[in-house]
């Protein structure tokens, strides 16, 4: 939020220095993300008054202003259409540092002759002084204004942007900060009451307000006023707007975003004869109702909404922008001003589901007191009453279905110590409190003080709440650094980060790169995955309010989004590429929300090994893919086989299931031809998924210490033929469970003319050892035969000669 400094000071005594005072507010949780000086560079700029106007006597579009300045007269050459004896207006000496009105450059004020006669100095523009960009005329000032007063002393400001925690609603406004200025520096406040005349004829004879959803609506306040007359805004009023980043329109509505500004709370003006029946009803919104609102968009709304109505239809969405039925016109006469409490809930949610956000419903979304209403209407008519020359109805409509009584709070001087480690009496807990509004009665026995919250405080609800304004006020310095007066608690591992943790170290060693991408998708992606083009497995859930349409669904997947990284990298990278992915997907379950399970997948296209001299180039095939695979579960001491499988993003026949016992892990295969090209991938692309869920339930978390062989190993080589549907698991699972068997590998594939048709051969080193002996030939050959034996009544395999 942009505060003026100029107008904070009209509300509190600000005598610190600006650097302090804004280190001051940081440190009590008001942080202050910057500062813009106007005016920093007005030097040589003053205040003069026109007291004469005569003809250029070499051009007929220019003349010739005398301008009083107060010590001297000054007659300079000037073309604006606006100039006129008696006008107040910004004059700039010769030296003075301006902004050229074409080319929007710095440039420094020199004396000019312009069609023969001398000028020295400048008449100035909003645009030439850097507040605005209009440059279609000179600026006219108040005639308040005094002549010779430099222009930093009449409009020079600090811009203060505030950066305010959404549990500060009462901080959104000038008046909040004065409050915390006033309460940290021990000045004091000065809000003026508000006056105004009223007529004899009662507002509750013109109009009246119905509230159908008191939820929704705790309290609704208005006010009328008639012959008004809608105009420009004074020039303070305009540059108090936009000095805080407000563009003014007329003279209603600007107070009403000045009003908002000043107090914090939102507030619209009606155009009262274009409200049917002079009734305000706050109801729901029905369902497909549309309401033209002030931006000339027709908006669709649905029940979650909150309406501002007449008898016969909407004329404002609630606390986030008024209709155009309503709106003000140059014809308008009579407002009907509103000022109401709504519920924070509704308005957020209507805000996102219209996607129109404004700075009224920011302020209502964070929850505002229900007592600011009334206050800041009763403000905003005066200043209406004021400035529009119109005469406001006797009295106030405020009806108010949703009042609360105030508790105080107990606050224990022990719970101080408790909470902030500092010991404080009695007497300052009051004092601190107190600068900040509270009212406090302390207990006789001195030993709690008893709290009453003031009306704008909504953030402050128990004890805990006290105890942090005291330290923000006394200051976080007060509190003594010590050590903790028992032991840190206990480190209590989670099990699925280290998991998580050690695969990404796992992948990392095997040359892969990971990658984060978004939640959020569409079907049409998913459905990329199908070489038919169609969703697999069950309808993601949908997002209520998506920001776009290719993030409308929760993914049900890794694997859409990792494809797509890798099609956009494949385009700028033809080495290998390896990507993998650790993160949710989101399964839909029926009226809940949805189950989240932690999944692994891995990509890998290319060659196995980068461009050298010392290597060929070799595609990656479906055993490196598997042997990822492998070298995780190996790292992560588990054993798992690999079954045939199906999956209908992979290519039939070139695909494995990852199994443990009976439970199926997960999947390794190559990408079918058609999912490939949906993606635009130009290699063969093969695809690793893993369930972690799962796999954390098989992580052995005791871990066992095995010694080193002390007996040396032997080895034998056997070649098997047998038949084509026979695996090289099956024969390994035979082979593995007799004794001495310490490992099996296969190192030979024939299928040929010297094998039979049907037939394939498979050659495999075993290695024997013994942790007990060293193992004598008769050992080894009396379990080999026995092994050849099982193998040939198993799977009817027989030794190739």
């Amino acid at each position: 939020m942009k505060v003026s400094l100029r107008w904070l000071k009209e509300y509190v005594d600000i005598s610190t220095p600006l650097e302090e005072l804004c280190e001051r507010l940081t440190m009590a949780g008001l942080e202050v993300g910057g500062m813009e000086v106007i005016g920093g560079s007005w030097n040589y700029i003053v205040i003069g008054k026109i007291v004469d106007v005569s003809a250029h006597p070499n051009a007929d579009r220019l003349r010739l202003v005398t301008v009083d300045l107060g010590k001297q007269r000054s007659t300079v050459v000037c073309g604006a259409p606006n100039v006129a004896v008696g006008d107040k207006v910004v004059f700039a000496h010769v030296g003075a540092q301006l902004i050229d009105g074409h080319s929007g450059e710095t440039v420094q004020l020199e004396p000019a002759k312009i069609r023969g006669v001398l000028s020295e100095g400048m008449i100035c523009s909003e645009k030439e002084l850097g507040i605005s960009d209009s440059h279609e005329g000179i600026m006219i000032l108040s005639s308040e204004a005094t002549i010779g007063t430099p222009l930093t002393e009449y409009l020079g400001d600090t811009i203060l942007d505030m950066d305010i925690t959404p549990n500060r609603p009462d901080c959104l406004s000038v008046i909040g900060i004065a409050r915390e200025i006033a309460a940290l520096t021990g000045s004091k406040l000065n809000i003026t009451e508000v006056h105004y005349p009223e007529l004899e004829r009662a507002i509750d004879s013109s109009a009246s307000v119905e509230i159908v959803e008191p939820d929704l609506c705790p309290r609704y306040c208005a006010s009328l006023l008639t012959g008004i007359k809608v105009s420009e805004s004074p020039q303070w009023l305009q540059r108090r707007l936009l000095a805080c980043g407000m563009r003014p329109i007329n003279n209603i509505v600007d107070v009403t975003n000045y009003v908002m500004l000043e107090y914090g709370q939102p507030l619209h003006a009606f155009d009262y004869n274009e409200i049917r029946g002079k009734q305000i009803i706050v109801r729901r919104a029905q369902s497909g109702e549309i309401i033209a609102t002030l931006d000339g968009v027709g908006r669709t709304l649905n029940p979650n909404m909150l309406m501002i109505a007449d008898k016969e239809r909407a004329i404002a969405i609630a606390g986030i922008m008024g209709g155009a039925d309503t709106e003000l016109t140059e014809n308008t006469t009579s407002v009907l001003i509103e000022s109401a409490n709504f519920n924070q809930a509704v308005i957020h949610r209507g805000s996102i589901a219209i996607r129109l956000s404004s700075e009224a419903s920011l302020r209502f979304e964070k929850g505002l007191s229900r007592d600011l209403p009334l206050i800041a209407l009763k403000r905003a008519t005066q200043l209406m009453a004021e400035l529009a020359g119109g005469k406001v109805a006797k009295g106030i409509i405020d009806v108010y279905p949703g009042k609360q009584r105030r508790e105080s709070i107990s606050l224990p001087v022990a719970g101080i110590k408790r909470l902030l480690g500092v010991e404080l009496d009695v007497s300052e807990i009051a004092k601190t409190l107190e600068l900040l509004g509270f009212s406090c009665r302390q207990a006789e026995s001195n030993s709690k003080v008893h709290v009453e919250v003031p009306w704008w405080r909504t953030d402050v609800t128990c004890a805990a709440d006290l105890a942090e304004e005291v330290a923000r006020i006394i200051g976080y310095d007060r509190i003594p650094t010590t050590m903790l007066s028992s032991q840190l608690p206990r480190h209590e591992p989670v099990p699925m980060l280290s998991l998580k943790r050690q695969l990404r170290n796992i992948l990392v060693s095997c040359g892969f790169q990971e990658v984060l991408t978004y939640s959020l998708t569409s079907l049409e992606i998913l459905s990329r995955l199908s070489p038919e083009l169609r969703l697999i497995g069950p309808t993601p859930m949908k997002v209520a309010n998506p920001m776009s349409r290719e993030q409308e669904y929760l993914r049900t997947s890794l694997r859409a989004g990792l494809l797509s990284v890798l099609a956009r990298n494949e385009r700028y990278q033809e080495d290998d590429m390896r990507l993998f992915e650790i993160g949710k997907v989101f399964l839909p379950r029926e009226r809940d929300l949805p189950q989240e399970r932690e999944m692994l997948c891995a990509v890998l296209s290319g060659s196995q090994h980068r461009l050298s001299w010392r290597s060929k180039e070799e595609p990656i095939d479906f055993f490196v893919a598997k042997g990822v695979v492998e070298s995780i579960l190996s790292q992560l001491e588990m054993g798992a086989s690999f079954e045939k499988g199906e999956d209908e993003s992979l290519c039939p026949g070139r695909i494995a299931s990852v199994v443990i016992g009976d439970e199926n892990l997960g999947v390794v295969g190559e990408l079918h031809p058609k999912v490939s090209e949906v993606f635009e991938l130009s290699d063969a692309v093969y695809l690793i998924e893993i369930d972690l869920d799962k796999l954390l339930s098989f992580m052995v978390t005791l871990k066992k210490y095995q010694p080193l062989p002390r007996y040396p190993s032997t080895s034998r080589d056997i070649a098997l033929l047998v038949d084509e549907q026979i695996t090289y698991q099956q024969i390994c699972e035979i082979i593995q469970n007799f004794p001495f068997v310490n490992s099996v590998a296969l190192f030979d594939l024939y299928v040929g003319e010297q094998v039979p048709g049907g037939k394939k051969s498979l050659a495999f080193r075993i290695i024997y050892q013994s942790p007990t002996h060293t193992l004598t030939d008769n050992e080894v050959d009396k379990v080999q035969q026995q092994i050849i034996d099982k193998l040939q009544r198993d799977l009817r395999a027989s030794l190739r000669s």
